[in-house]
């Protein structure tokens, strides 16, 4: 390519009528602004037609750079943060780095900011491509046509911090990395049925950050617990004014993107383009961290995906709004992940039966979990986690304490039922096995 723009660059500057023309003019500036001159002006020329040759402009583009103001206070964090709670974009690449062995760690695309998103990789990948698309194989009657050859393979992916000020997911997907790697959590914990039920799986996909830019927003490793008092938790997630209002939810979501130029914060949802990557233009031009998700998914075809959030008083699975053939599956994997919650005393009551009803889930709107189920087929939901900067309030009141070491039981603990729910279920080929023909 090189040596061809030269050929061309060649026979454009000494083609005979060209060569004449310039000679002439270069004649006539000389004889009226001197030799000096002239130099400078031959310079100016060539530099210029050069580099338009080479598609480069004389402009440059300077990125937006924008500051924004945090009240001081919110800015506190606990005296003692607990070795396991990584969080932070820096500590969860240096983790990567230092501690992943069984598995690879990728990066899967990159965010609006520009910031990496990495992903780690267990297990063999599905091998061979279908012969349809997903909505093909729907319209046919069997999602093993758009799957593949080997679509009765197990592919469990989970996921954290789609918004960024959500740090409780992330340290969940830390630390089953490394019960992975090495059958215990970051405080020495073993988890052997979590490494028995891994084993069983055929491919595991964890992505500890979804969207960094939001994550990098809020120089914070931990929240300071402020009891039930959720203004800064909510504020560092949803943005707000200077003097502390924040924004609040669902509010936050009826400008997208947001306006970096407004004074105050903008929060952790939102990456640096402004967009809530859980309510992208999915349909239109999608963010860079959603088409990579989207790039991902449709390569590996997982049979359920776990997107971990925070925003409730206990962990709370949701109802994605999806197919509707995948409800009686969503309503087996509710009953697996709370009622091991519920029996570890991490739901409101001990009780399986209550905490384990999928009647208690409220249906999700159209969101990253409906489009993703409809980009590659995997039963997508939401898990909200409670906060470690704030307690909800009990049925009866009172504030339902969740400490460090709580949170992460609860996340692993969900983890270890939905993988569980989909090695003893089969997965989507089981799931809905398409009409006999």
């Amino acid at each position: 390519m090189k040596l061809l723009l030269s050929k061309k660059k060649e026979r454009f500057l000494f083609h005979p009528s060209l060569t004449k023309l310039i000679t002439h003019k270069l004649n006539y500036v000389y004889n009226i602004v001197g030799v000096n001159y002239l130099l400078i002006i031959l310079s100016l020329i060539f530099t210029a037609f050069f580099s338009n040759l080479n598609g480069q402009t004389s402009k440059t583009v300077k990125k937006v750079v924008h500051s924004f103001q945090i009240p001081e206070d919110y800015l506190r964090e606990p005296e003692n943060i607990p070795s396991f709670w990584i969080t932070t974009v820096d500590e969860v690449t240096k983790f990567l780095k230092n501690n992943v062995y069984k598995g690879q760690v990728e990066i899967i695309g990159k965010s609006a900011g520009g910031n990496p998103i990495h992903a780690v990789f267990y297990g063999k990948p599905r091998q061979g491509k279908g012969t349809t698309t997903f909505s093909g194989s729907l319209g046919f009657g069997n999602v093993g046509a758009y799957r593949g050859p080997d679509h009765k393979k197990t592919v469990y992916m989970g996921m954290s911090a789609v918004h960024g000020g959500e740090f409780e997911g992330i340290v969940g997907t830390v630390n089953l990395i490394s019960v992975i790697e090495t059958g215990k959590d970051l405080r020495g914990k073993e988890w052997p049925e979590i490494t028995a039920i891994v084993a069983k799986l055929d491919r595991i996909i964890l992505i500890p950050i979804v969207n960094p830019d939001g994550r990098a927003r809020i120089p914070l490793r931990m929240e300071a617990y402020r009891d039930t008092d959720f203004t800064v938790a909510e504020f560092l997630n949803t943005g707000g004014k200077p003097n502390g209002t924040i924004t609040g939810w669902p509010q936050i979501k009826e400008f997208i993107p947001t306006d970096f130029t407004r004074p105050g914060f903008p929060g952790g949802y939102p990456n640096d383009a402004g967009v809530n990557l859980q309510h992208d233009n999915f349909l239109g031009k999608r963010q860079p961290e959603t088409q990579a998700l989207f790039n991902l998914t449709e390569r590996e075809r997982p049979d359920l995906i776990i997107n971990m959030h925070t925003g409730s008083v206990y962990m709370l699975m949701d109802h994605p709004l999806g197919e509707p053939a995948l409800h009686p599956a969503f309503d087996t994997l509710f009953k697996y992940v709370h009622t091991g919650l519920a029996l570890n005393g991490l739901q409101y009551t001990k009780d399986p039966k209550i905490e384990g009803d999928p009647a208690r889930a409220s249906t999700g709107v159209y969101n990253l979990d409906g489009a993703l189920n409809f980009n590659c087929g995997a039963l997508s939901v939401v898990v909200e986690s409670p906060s470690h900067g704030f307690s909800g309030k009990n049925e009866a009141g009172e504030p339902a304490l969740q400490t460090p070491d709580m949170l992460l039981d609860a996340q692993l603990i969900c983890h270890q039922e939905a993988m569980r729910f989909l090695v003893e279920t089969g997965g989507r080929s089981v799931w809905t096995p398409g009409r006999k023909r």
